[in-house]
């Protein structure tokens, strides 16, 4: 389990983050969004105890991280750093060894992690001579591959494709099942809703949202419906406590003022009879992310 309680951290005159509070517990997923510059870096090396906090505590299995907890610490930086004039064997045995793992045992589970990640490439190809999504895939599998309990995850997504991005989902998912506690931030709201089973937001440091996806999509109430009826786009857009519309290929995408909204645009819709579509339901992830750490707040 990683607790961290009041967690500050100020630069000069800028704040990086303020009184930053959650708890993951083993087998679980957390979730950290927010803008560029919103403390989700700052966060992860204050972890790691890289910078030292103004104020707060980390405690991992309700200690302060030690030289042997790091053995069991996967930590994958946003800026990506690879020894290219090694071979991907020889870069992936290195790093290992750093977490305390043997050679022998690196390199008899290495070619599993490369059929996992689809890697394009040989064991004894250099990692320059790597396409920059492999090598991408090579460092996920050198922070992975000694299974660690703590995963810290930087923006593990950032410039996969979706095939790719999926296989990623799919370990991390699978190091959860085995009893990791893992951090991740990422700016594919998807990809954070489907895994996280906990969701923290940041804007300037500052903790905004905190709580599963499903119970934060929640307190913005199901204020968003999809429409297909008789009614006109005209007709929805004046229908008292509806706010937008978007037509789309079939249909209509309505913002309401109020859930309550719904009961009353459903009877209207329906009024003579069957409709093809008419679902309500809470804003996105990603709505939520742009009402709440959008260009309103710069």
């Amino acid at each position: 389990m990683l607790s961290v309680s009041n967690l500050t951290k100020q630069f000069g005159p800028n704040q990086g983050v303020t009184d930053e509070s959650f708890t993951i517990q083993d087998g679980e997923i957390m979730g950290l969004i927010g803008q560029n510059g919103a403390g989700k870096t700052t966060t992860f090396r204050m972890i790691l105890n890289l910078l030292k906090p103004d104020n707060g505590t980390v405690l991992w299995r309700n200690h302060p991280l030690t030289s042997s907890d790091y053995n069991n610490v996967g930590f994958l930086p946003e800026e990506r750093g690879l020894y290219t004039h090694m071979s991907i064997q020889e870069q992936v045995v290195y790093f290992a060894a750093l977490r305390g793992q043997k050679p022998a045992i690196t390199k008899q589970a290495l070619p599993a992690w490369m059929d996992r990640f689809a890697v394009k490439g040989k064991l004894t190809d250099k990692i320059k001579d790597l396409s920059k999504g492999n090598q991408q895939k090579v460092q996920l599998i050198a922070t992975l591959i000694h299974q660690p309990k703590l995963i810290i995850l930087d923006e593990p997504f950032s410039g996969l494709d979706p095939v790719n991005a999926q296989l990623l989902e799919d370990s991390i998912v699978e190091m959860k099942r085995n009893g990791a506690s893992i951090i991740f931030s990422s700016h594919d709201m998807a990809n954070v809703e489907r895994i996280s089973d906990d969701l923290l937001m940041l804007r300037h440091g500052q903790t905004v949202l905190h709580g599963t996806p499903n119970g934060i999509r929640e307190q913005f109430g199901n204020t968003r419906v999809r429409l297909r009826s008789s009614l006109s786009m005209k007709d929805l857009q004046t229908f008292p406590g509806v706010k937008s519309v978007v037509a789309r290929s079939k249909g209509y995408d309505l913002t309401l003022a109020d859930e309550e909204v719904g009961h009353i645009l459903f009877k209207a819709a329906t009024a003579h009879g069957y409709i093809p579509e008419f679902s309500q339901e809470p804003p996105s992830l990603d709505e939520i992310f742009r009402i709440e750490v959008g260009d309103r707040h710069e």
